[in-house]
């Protein structure tokens, strides 16, 4: 705790010193120097307080006292791995198999949701004996090798795309090929991923798995159109491969409706497996992987032990089954259909009244807003996007930004958000995107439906000035 006392500048200087530049901070410009936490909110090292918008991690709040209490009272008395028996991994697994459609009724317990999302993709392979898996384009899986390479948000900057890794459009109705406007995008969609199949299929290839997030949040917190994961599901297995579910980002009750994102598409849709991660824990190092018996029993099969030391122990899963219990006791599920309803409504209030705004979309906690510099071309507005995050911190508001465009305002805040603090988050937003309107001529030219065709679209680059908070408008046709 004494360094907690240390100035800021010094801490930074430490960690530039000691910590590989490619670990980057939130606000580089001019980072946040986080001390403490509770519930929805962080305090710096002088006692400001900042709105958490962004923490889905810390699900139910950070530093939850029933949460913390749970994993200080089993340390206390007991802390090693699952060889032995416990009741904790068992009460766990009963407990998260009871949120479950019961025929995901095995469970592999690890420490994050890389972890989670490498033995699922095993799995897959053992049960299916195919190596190929089909993923979202800009889609994120995990940082582990096996995850780099089919995370194209990752090895499009690295090694590029494996043979035995085939891309999908993502199902993006707002940017991608088939919007608002197609009268069934989720077939075709669908279809696309049917395409992708057939053409791997033709060059002898064989496909072991799917792997999405049930709602794509790295691409850019989209919602894909009802009924696209049942038919892609359909696709999947007739090509003799499985349907992993990452609800990594998504699980755990914030999409309101469901416990599990997945469950959008209806009670009669059941991925093969389902991976879970950050928000299982509430920041503990915790994950899980569930499946049915059929696949574990092709895992199992191998007569390879599988071994994880930490995943299982006793302290996590009292931290596990303690989130669970808060999630129950202050119906934080619901909560997240109420506020987040009340969000979605405001910023899409917001969106009417600011033509930056081109999209508003979401579900529960977990909402995008997408910003553009014209309305006929969708084009990303990404320095805007990164200027108004930077003046929410300046108001003490912890936003940040995502997708392909670089962006997306992306909400998923601990589900304890508040119908206050979302009031507040629309007020500054509006204060910060009016003011942009009044200082800025590109946010003018976004008032412009149909620029003339012979007219180049105008690139804002948009600065920080050293001595005000003002912006520089500076244009090149």
């Amino acid at each position: 705790m004494a360094a907690d006392t240390r100035a800021k500048a010094v801490t930074l200087d430490l960690r530039r010193r000691l910590l590989s530049s490619s670990c980057r901070l939130f606000f580089p410009e001019d980072p946040v120097k986080i001390i403490r936490g509770q519930g929805q909110y962080l305090y710096d090292e002088q006692g400001r307080e900042y709105l958490d918008c962004i923490n889905n991690v810390a699900h139910v709040g950070h530093c939850h006292p029933t949460v913390v209490q749970a994993a200080h009272e089993q340390n206390l008395v007991l802390n090693t791995n699952s060889r032995y028996l416990h009741d904790n991994i068992v009460d766990y697994a009963q407990r998260l198999s009871e949120t479950l459609p019961e025929q995901l009724s095995v469970f592999y317990f690890l420490n994050s949701g890389s972890e989670a999302n490498d033995l699922a993709l095993r799995l897959a392979r053992q049960y299916t004996g195919h190596q190929d898996v089909v993923v979202l384009d800009h889609a994120y899986h995990g940082h582990l090798s096996s995850l780099i390479d089919i995370s194209p948000y990752k090895f499009r900057n690295l090694g590029g795309q494996k043979e035995w890794v085939h891309v999908a459009p993502l199902p993006d109705t707002y940017r991608g090929p088939y919007r608002e406007d197609h009268p069934n995008p989720a077939e075709a969609y669908a279809n696309e991923v049917k395409h992708v199949i057939s053409s791997a299929q033709q060059k002898g290839r064989k496909i072991a798995a799917f792997f999405a997030e049930s709602l794509p949040s790295v691409s850019g917190q989209i919602i894909p159109p009802a009924g696209y994961f049942s038919q892609v599901a359909e696709h999947i297995r007739r090509a003799g491969g499985l349907f992993v579910a990452d609800e990594i980002q998504v699980g755990f009750g914030r999409i309101g409706k469901h416990f599990w994102a997945f469950q959008l598409e209806g009670e009669d849709f059941v991925p093969d497996i389902v991976t879970m991660g950050k928000s299982i824990g509430n920041g503990h190092p915790v994950a899980c992987m569930a499946t049915t018996q059929a696949v574990s029993r092709a895992f199992e099969a191998t007569g390879v032990e599988y071994f994880n030391t930490f995943g299982g122990n006793p302290v996590s899963c009292a931290v596990g089954l303690a989130v669970l219990d808060v999630l129950k006791t202050e119906q934080l599920q619901a909560h997240a259909t109420n506020v987040g309803s009340f969000l979605l409504e405001h910023l899409t209030q917001q969106k009417a009244k600011h033509p930056i705004i081109g999209d508003v979309r979401g579900t529960g906690l977990f909402i995008g807003v997408d910003l553009i510099k014209d309305e006929t071309l969708r084009t990303p507005a990404t320095e805007e996007a990164e200027y108004l995050v930077s003046r929410l911190k300046e108001n003490y508001i912890l936003l940040s930004i995502d997708g392909p465009g670089r962006n997306i305002l992306k909400f998923k805040p601990p589900m304890c958000f508040s119908v206050d603090n979302a009031q507040h988050v629309v007020a500054k937003l509006d204060d910060i995107l009016t003011d942009m309107e009044e200082k800025v001529r590109s946010c003018e030219t976004l008032r412009i439906k149909h620029p003339p065709e012979d007219t180049h679209p105008t690139q804002i680059l948009l600065t920080r000035q050293q001595d005000d908070t003002h912006l520089t408008d500076k244009t090149s046709v």
